[in-house]
């Protein structure tokens, strides 16, 4: 008897969603930042055992779109909605039950759910055997389940439960398959996940990354990737006096590429200003949403 099945993580922002499908994969592919907000695309994980194989989908945050970015971001938590077989509810043990609760009734789920309360080592071991029982009054999750993504606990347990709820059925992709992404696509969030770490306030939301050029060369990979930005003085924020922040920005992104793709990088970045590009659909298109 082989499983496949869809697996699909949901979330407010921040809950720990890429931490747990970075954790489950083995891999970075998920970028992580302590800023909300930082996923934008459904990022799909795959792994496959004797016997199943697992898609898993880290979906962005939930929230209230205030830009066309916003509700492309919303449509890929609804379509992981209708293709998931079994949906991961995750949440901070911290933050309000009752809030997160309330959003998971709103997601209107016809799949099996398991309840995941993330951040476990935060919570003693009281406090979250009540949380536990107060999961389980809801009453509407197949199984709770405490982790801590960050610190890999409670994933083999988390594991043997979703394999559990998994429907029969054939493989989706080949047995090597780690992710339906690109590696440009992987190369451009490295570098977002930069941006994320180095600037403050609103530039990491003003901004994305699109990876031009991508070329193997014979002792090393060269990549050029525009930063987008919607004003002048963004721009001049990422570049920084005498280009000084563009360039800790290209070092920090290129030593995370070379150790994902194992060659030795050559990373040119630019800026570019494109005004409003988060409300206008071509720009949207043009740049992956």
């Amino acid at each position: 008897m082989h499983k496949a099945g869809f697996v699909n993580i949901f979330g407010k922002p921040n809950a720990g969603k890429s931490t747990l499908l970075n954790a489950i994969i083995g891999e970075k592919l998920a970028i992580i930042s302590p800023k909300v907000q930082t996923t934008r695309h459904r990022i799909t994980g795959v792994i496959t055992e004797p016997g199943y194989q697992i898609v898993f989908s880290d979906t962005p945050g939930i929230i209230d779109p205030k830009y066309k970015l916003h509700e492309k971001m919303m449509g890929a938590v609804k379509s992981a909605l209708e293709d998931a077989d079994v949906a991961l509810l995750i949440m901070d043990a911290k933050d309000s039950l009752e809030e997160n609760l309330e959003l998971f009734d709103s997601l209107r789920l016809k799949v099996p759910a398991i309840l995941i309360l993330n951040k476990m080592d935060n919570l003693s071991k009281e406090d979250m055997d009540t949380l536990v029982e107060k999961a389980k009054a809801w009453g509407k999750a197949k199984v709770i389940v405490p982790i801590s993504a960050r610190q890999k606990k409670g994933i083999k347990e988390l594991m043997q439960e979703i394999v559990a709820l998994l429907p029969e059925g054939n493989a989706f992709y080949p047995d090597d398959t780690l992710t339906d992404k690109s590696t440009r696509f992987l190369v451009a969030e490295m570098i977002r996940e930069k941006i994320f770490q180095l600037f403050e306030e609103e530039i990491p939301y003003h901004t994305t990354v699109i990876v031009t050029q991508y070329q193997e060369k014979e002792t090393l990979t060269k990549i050029t990737a525009e930063i987008i930005v919607t004003r002048e003085t963004q721009k001049g924020i990422i570049l920084g006096e005498k280009g000084k922040s563009i360039r800790e920005l290209g070092t920090l992104a290129r030593q995370d590429i070379e150790k994902f793709i194992e060659r030795k990088v050559f990373l040119e970045l630019f800026v570019k200003v494109r005004g409003k590009w988060r409300d206008n659909d071509l720009y949207l298109k043009e740049y992956g949403y």
